[in-house]
């Protein structure tokens, strides 16, 4: 039997959600949605200029004989786009609350990454993952069909958490798998520089990012009381203290550091929420992609 980690009160509630691409030319949205696009289709449309992860066989060597710039030859056509799930394995994201030791951010990540790929697979979008960590990026390739949402779930079922953040060399296959046009869901704790600078970039090379900042539950109520270590997974600092006294201090910091976190992606024009992790595992999901009634695009 295969893994599948998605919860039956979980997929019946998937039912109401459909994926949605904000950058996708002329598109309310991908795959399931009729609307057209511009790509690599049969009917001429347009040429524009080249950008980093267009396949090489859509540029006109001709016009660039004559031009000496790279173009790109679009046509009109309906077809659905590729989504790639991106996962931070980092040490952090294996933090869990105590009321609910089994499940970590890393658990709620792979269950939300699992949905979007189950929410893609029905649409008729390709779906691939992303992995990252300073144990090396890993890639499973986007693909359509059941074979492809099989493979996920295989490869979801094996990750760890561990480590650091990769550094900016080893984030090298990232640029080379998600092309113009692509939708990109990163899911992270949010708490690496590298992170931000991916998606910061991702976004200004055009692709479509969307974030789920994963969270603790005691991040956002902070309810210990008496002394405490305090420890950092991945920079291995201790803090020795009394809780009820760190309190104040701690809730005004994460909350500034909250602030300017989605400040910035907001700037970068990256989509984001977070996922607390005693809430629904499908929220940030219909937060992102359910019936909006104001502009606002987190919660």
């Amino acid at each position: 039997m295969v893994y599948d980690p998605i919860p039956p009160e979980v997929r019946h509630r998937l039912k109401g959600l459909r994926l949605s691409a904000r950058r996708a030319s002329g598109a309310s949205g991908i795959g399931l949605h009729a609307s057209r696009s511009r790509g690599a289709g049969l009917e001429f449309a347009q040429y524009r200029a080249y950008e980093s992860g267009d396949e090489l066989r859509q540029i006109d060597w001709k016009l660039y004989a004559r031009s000496d710039k790279f173009f790109v030859r679009e046509s009109e056509r309906e077809s659905p786009l590729r989504v790639w799930m991106v996962l931070d394995l980092s040490a952090s994201m294996g933090q869990t609350d105590t009321a609910k030791p089994d499940w970590s951010r890393l658990e709620a990540a792979k269950t939300m990454a699992a949905c979007v790929g189950e929410l893609a697979l029905r649409q008729g979008d390709a779906f691939g993952l992303i992995t990252l960590s300073d144990r090396g990026v890993a890639v499973v390739e986007a693909a359509a069909g059941l074979k492809a949402r099989d493979r996920l779930r295989l490869e979801l079922f094996k990750l760890k958490a561990g480590g650091g953040f990769p550094s900016v060399t080893q984030l090298s296959p990232v640029w080379g798998r998600i092309r113009a046009q692509d939708m990109v869901m990163v899911f992270s704790d949010g708490f690496d520089e590298g992170c931000a600078e991916l998606m910061t970039r991702l976004s200004a090379a055009g692709r479509d990012v969307l974030m789920v900042q994963t969270l603790t539950a005691e991040e956002r109520n902070f309810p210990f009381q008496g002394g405490y270590r305090f420890d950092d997974p991945e920079g291995g600092a201790e803090v020795l203290g009394d809780g009820k006294a760190l309190r104040a201090d701690f809730l005004k910091r994460f909350a500034a550091a909250r602030q300017a976190f989605e400040a910035r992606l907001f700037a970068a024009g990256v989509r984001h929420t977070h996922y607390w992790l005693d809430e629904p595992v499908d929220a940030p999901l219909f937060r992102l992609f359910g019936q909006k009634t104001s502009g606002k695009e987190t919660a």
